[in-house]
């Protein structure tokens, strides 16, 4: 840490101070602000103009005074401390301890800001997560290393679906390498985290989860900090421990509001919807530190959760995040308001990922084969209720008619499991093909003959789903 102290600011503009005279100062810098009184304010260059620096005040401006207060710069970015000891530990945004377990013994320190992965050394991902969802397992599948978002809206079962998959992940192929979860909440309420943090407790998971929790009334600079840090915790298990770590991060939107917050704060020029002309790339800074690198068989893949606001799907942040990521889970307010959870809306959601780790060697030879019936069939019972929406379903004909069963049969048994519902891969696939049944075989046209010889049973399906119908 440097000696030379700057003694004075020259303005004061919300959380952010500006000093001017600075040498050898860098953007992303770390400095301690020192008052009057003699306690300390950590700060971070935001900006640089010549010899003038802008720092934004992590714990706020409130007391500061242009003239006695005195600025030290630290000379390097802010970096937390990272050991194996992190893993069931409980952090603030900016990665100080909050669980009364006092502070890690570090085995280094990183730069928070990491580096995105060297396209050169990534390795394609091929091995699937299990999540125990049946809708995500089978139709969307979660492969080792990928990018995954889900879209949700205000008020839906997203903290819910997220604790339920922090519970049942699991890697597929053990190999004796061990798994955890790094989860980072951002801008979240009182309740919301102590939910999560009982959750992990009662189910057992905690000692194999990381956590970094910034509350709804925590500085916004710690909820830009937030993912940051717990991506440099999940970076350092995995490419330095050899561990596969899966990253959920909760709720990206309240990260970007923050980020519009600060480049408002900052004066500049605002795009779309208010928020700041580089959200694609800060967000590609984030989403692109999840991957498999080479030299390492660790590997960090990422669950982003975000609200879209008024569940648009055209907004913004699910927009640009689509555009980075490589596919998306899209949660349904119609599905959620009819009892269904998780409310997986299934025509929306994909994994681009998918098609290369599924299958033989992977899951399981027919994953494909069902998964892509699955997804054409429900697209037909989507025009079937279009057309009942109009005609009346009395004035459907017989096979449009098989398509809504199958449809309501389809929501109410695969979609739909309990919270405490874990299911294994070839429960799935054999639900998928119970309910594949209920459709004529001539229906099934993304299913080769050998599959339908040994999958196909209409007999039994009608008993299985109609006879609870008809009671």
């Amino acid at each position: 840490m440097s000696f030379l102290q700057y003694k004075g600011l020259s303005e004061i503009n919300g959380p952010l101070v500006a000093i001017d005279h600075v040498k050898d100062v860098s953007y992303d810098e770390v400095a301690l602000i020192k008052l009057s009184d003699g306690s300390e304010r950590p700060a971070r260059v935001v900006e640089i103009s010549g010899d003038k620096a802008v720092l934004q005040v992590f714990d706020g401006t409130k007391g500061l005074s242009l003239q006695n207060t005195k600025t030290r710069f630290s000379g390097k970015p802010m970096e937390i401390p990272l050991s194996e000891e992190i893993l069931g530990r409980v952090f603030n945004g900016s990665g100080k301890p909050i669980d009364g377990l006092g502070d890690v013994y570090p085995e280094k320190f990183a730069d928070i800001n990491g580096k995105p992965l060297n396209p050169v050394s990534r390795i394609y991902p091929e091995n699937y997560i299990r999540t125990g969802i049946s809708s995500i397992d089978c139709l969307m599948t979660l492969i080792r290393g990928q990018k995954l978002p889900v879209f949700s809206g205000s008020g839906l079962s997203h903290n819910k679906l997220a604790v339920q998959i922090v519970r049942q992940a699991q890697i597929a192929d053990k190999n004796n390498q061990e798994f955890a979860i790094v989860f980072g909440a951002m801008g979240v309420k009182n309740d919301v985290a102590d939910y999560f943090k009982r959750s992990f407790d009662e189910s057992g998971v905690r000692q194999k989860v990381v956590m970094f929790m910034n509350m709804s009334n925590d500085p916004i600079i710690e909820r830009i900090l937030t993912p940051r840090c717990a991506l440099t915790a999940a970076e350092y298990l995995a490419f330095e421990k050899n561990m596969h770590i899966l990253v959920i991060l909760t709720d990206i939107t309240s990260y970007c509001e923050a980020l519009r917050e600060f480049s408002s704060s900052k004066g500049e020029i605002p795009g779309r919807k208010g928020y700041p002309g580089y959200l694609y790339s800060d967000l590609a800074s984030l989403y692109e530190r999840a991957g498999i690198a080479e030299g390492s068989t660790g590997s960090v893949t990422q669950i982003p959760i975000l609200t879209m606001p008024n569940d648009d799907i055209t907004h913004p942040i699910p927009d640009l995040t689509g555009y980075i990521t490589e596919g998306q889970i899209v949660l349904d307010r119609g599905l959620d308001q009819t009892g269904v959870y998780p409310p997986v809306s299934v025509l929306p959601s994909l994994s681009r990922l998918m098609k290369d780790g599924i299958g033989e060697g992977f899951t399981r030879a027919d994953h494909s084969a069902v998964a892509n019936q699955l997804f054409a069939a429900y697209a037909k019972v989507q025009d079937a209720r279009s057309l009942a929406s109009v005609i009346g379903e009395e004035e459907l004909s017989e096979i449009d008619r098989q398509y809504i069963v199958f449809g309501e049969q389809f929501e109410k048994h695969f979609i739909c499991q309990g919270f405490d519902e874990d299911r294994q891969l070839d429960e799935t696939l054999d639900l998928g093909w119970e309910l594949l049944s209920l459709l004529p075989r001539s229906e099934l046209d993304r299913v080769d003959d050998e599959l339908l010889e040994q999958h196909y049973n209409n007999e039994n399906a009608i008993m299985k789903f109609l006879s609870d119908t008809e009671e």
